[in-house]
């Protein structure tokens, strides 16, 4: 995940540890619905821990877990009995509770009593809240001491704390409850065979104002904010129905995981952009947002021009040592509510990252293609623009035609690459590699970026412009190729260092060179095998780092580990050389993975291979739900289906390879153009039904950018 630094990272969050996650919010607790101070819990809003304590007792027991039950990314369900003081086993007391997060949190407890006896009980909640920046929490260092008052006021309790000049709180509504300055208490008698329920609510103060309840059933339909909203999402995007039920319902997760991961700017409501992930991550960032919104472009584009836009608005302007902030380039990451010295660089927006420029025009082009808001489209070019000089004038420091980084200042990111651990570029013995660092898929990137930009610029008739890129296009491909390949040992390097000296490490880095098509076609069969290899396919998915490296540690963040998303761009790359089988294998693998996870594939999983361990050892720390894991499920039965439009060029293509296991597939309400389209691919067979005027369905791949570039240049030449 884009911004962690594993030295500085939480420990585990605890064994069947629950997520809920909504927009900014998100709620981490046991299995019994306890949040516990002394773990990486609490409800967060905002990148603010509104509490860090929520525990539930009967008769001053806590809960014996029973189940807890997702029922959407922001509501779950727990069960749990109350333990017993007269020593014997079973207790007649089961508590639900029925737990929604949104801006706070609502709870129903529900208390069942399964005896022939009346049983009275006494209910008490702790509650606790320090406030803290999710920084603080995850690197488990609580700095500051917030002065706070507690003040009663019948069934409600208010919470104000005061830091410097900084005001946060919340308000706790119970009804029916005894509410004291620490704990919310109920003294009830629950009748034979009967039940108690109570709702609470939490929600923060905002600048001393009470905020609006925001749980509040107000259009008599039974449905929460945070349900009107997913059904208004589910309106919009695909429905699927596959002859594989097991991988059908491993893409209706992710569809709810990505629909609840997805957040507004704050500056402009109506745009829609993905947030990273949960716990850690929920908030904008340009790498992730990115490639997230790009997998999801089958499913709804608006996500990657929300993406675009609420990142053109924040592209640097200035040079600051500190952000790393510097004229052109795209953000690393936004906090919505941290104290300056917490976040990287001391600012709520950092900018080290090496790739998240490239991306945003290659997601831009790809937004182009898809004929989705040509006005808006066209605003942004200006910020392609600016994107590609900071590559010029920045990213490559040198003057050698690569991007590289190195870090500014010793608070940002030693590594700013997709794999920005600490130790994670590294020699094939294990020696850390040292900066500038010119990563190869960072190229590859830019390779994609250039003739995504001189495409639209031949599209739009400028072609001088055209030319300038192509030509920067080709003259990079063939330095890469030159100066990152090693021939004695058969695949590209991870990068090249400080020296100028290959980086030699095996990785999965080279993967994600085969999809923009930069690699020279000779090479590919020799990286496809290498790729697939023992040492470097686990059986669940290919490692980041090949296991006969020198860094190759199975349960490490970057360096032998497997990651859906890195599979999924390998995958893709995979395909457009032919290697279909190869591409099938690792779809495969990784939609079984995600059967022993609910059908959610988390951030990534350890690289234990699949003859050790019959189930993918989960990785402690791992974020789920994780935007471009969960766009990686998506993006492989897409890929698979080859399936990708040109609206400019008048066409949608399509020419499936999805394994036969898969069954056949069914997909209505899916967007073209303004429109909405079916899809049926049966027996391999693929129909479109409802095109818009002017698209034309074609067998095969849609046309590359290098050979549409091509195109255009050889009528250049004639």
């Amino acid at each position: 995940m884009a911004g962690w630094n594993a030295d500085t990272a939480a420990g585990p969050l605890g064994a069947g540890t629950v997520t809920l996650v909504e927009g900014s919010s998100f709620c981490i607790s046991l299995p019994n619905g306890d949040i516990r101070p002394e773990h990486p819990h609490g409800l967060f809003v905002q990148d603010t821990r509104i509490l860090s304590g929520w525990s539930l007792t009967i008769n001053g027991q806590p809960l014996e877990p029973l189940a807890a039950e997702t029922k959407e990314p922001y509501r779950a369900l727990f069960a749990g009995r109350g333990t017993r003081s007269d020593g014997y086993a079973d207790s007649p007391l089961i508590v639900e509770r029925l737990r929604e997060v949104g801006g706070g949190i609502q709870e129903q407890v529900t208390v069942r009593n399964y005896s022939l006896e009346p049983a009275d009980c006494v209910i008490s909640l702790k509650l606790e809240a320090d406030f803290a920046d999710l920084f603080e929490v995850k690197e488990a260092r609580i700095q500051r001491r917030w002065d706070e008052t507690r003040q009663v006021d019948g069934e409600m309790l208010t919470i104000r704390a005061l830091w410097q000049d900084v005001r946060k709180g919340m308000v706790v509504r119970a009804p029916g409850a005894d509410v004291a300055p620490e704990t919310l208490t109920y003294r009830v008698s629950v009748a034979p065979h009967g039940q108690w329920s109570t709702v609470l609510t939490v929600v923060p103060v905002i600048e001393g104002i009470d905020a609006a309840p925001p749980f509040l059933h107000t259009d008599g339909d039974g449905l929460s904010p945070r349900d009107r909203r997913r059904r208004e999402w589910v309106a919009k995007i695909p429905v699927l129905q596959m002859g594989n039920r097991s991988i059908e319902r491993t893409l209706r997760r992710s569809y709810d995981d990505l629909g609840a991961l997805r957040i507004e700017d704050p500056n402009h409501p109506e745009r829609v952009v993905v947030a990273a992930g949960a716990p850690w991550f929920m908030t904008l960032f340009g790498r992730d947002s990115l490639w997230a919104s790009q997998m999801a472009l089958p499913v709804d584009p608006s996500l990657a021009l929300g993406t675009l836009q609420t990142l053109a608005d924040r592209q640097g302007r200035v040079v600051d040592p500190m952000s790393e902030e510097e004229p052109g380039k795209i953000l690393h990451e936004v906090r919505l509510d941290v104290s300056s010295g917490l976040a990287l660089g001391g600012k709520s927006v950092y900018y080290g990252s090496v790739d998240a420029t490239p991306l945003f025009v290659v997601v831009l082009g790809a937004v182009s293609r898809w004929g989705f808001a040509a006005d808006t489209i066209a605003a942004l070019l200006p910020h392609a623009d600016r994107a590609l000089d900071w590559i010029r004038d920045y990213g490559d420091k040198d003057g050698d035609g690569f991007v590289e980084y190195e870090r500014l200042n010793d608070q940002g990111l030693i590594n700013q690459g997709w794999k920005d651990s600490w130790d994670g570029i590294n020699f094939a013995d294990g020696r850390l590699a040292e900066p500038p660092i010119a990563l190869c898929e960072v190229q590859a990137y830019v390779y994609v970026a250039y003739l995504s930009r001189a495409w639209m610029a031949f599209d739009a008739g400028d072609v001088a412009l055209g030319n300038e890129l192509a030509d920067l296009a080709a003259q990079l491909k063939r330095r890469f190729n030159e100066q990152f390949w090693m021939p004695e040992r058969g695949y590209y390097a991870t990068a090249l260092d400080g020296k100028k000296r290959q980086v030699d490490a095996c990785s999965s880095n080279m993967g994600h060179c085969l999809w923009p098509g930069i690699i020279d076609d000779d090479k590919v069969p020799l990286v496809a095998e290498r790729l697939m290899s023992p040492e470097m396919f686990s059986g669940w998915g290919v490692r980041t780092l090949a296991s006969d490296m020198g860094a190759y540690n199975p349960a490490s963040y970057h360096n032998g580990s497997v990651w859906p998303h890195d599979n999924a761009l390998i995958a893709t790359g995979l395909l457009r050389y032919g290697f279909v089988a190869e591409a099938q294998r690792i779809s495969t693998a990784l939609l079984e993975a995600a059967e022993h996870s609910g059908g959610r594939l988390p951030e990534l999983f350890c690289g234990f291979g699949r003859d050790q361990f019959a189930e993918p050892v989960p990785y402690p720390t791992a974020c789920s739900p994780q935007a471009w894991a969960a766009t990686t499920p998506i993006h492989l039965v897409t890929s698979l289906m080859r399936y990708d439009t040109h609206i400019s060029r008048g066409g949608l293509w399509m020419d499936p390879v999805l394994p036969e296991s898969y069954g056949d597939l069914h997909i209505t309400n899916a967007p073209m153009a303004g429109g909405r389209i079916t899809i049926d691919i049966i027996d391999s067979v693929p129909t479109v039904q409802g095109l818009p005027e002017g698209i034309v369905f074609r067998h095969g791949h849609r046309p590359w950018m290098s050979e549409l570039v091509d195109q255009a240049n050889r009528r250049r030449q004639a």
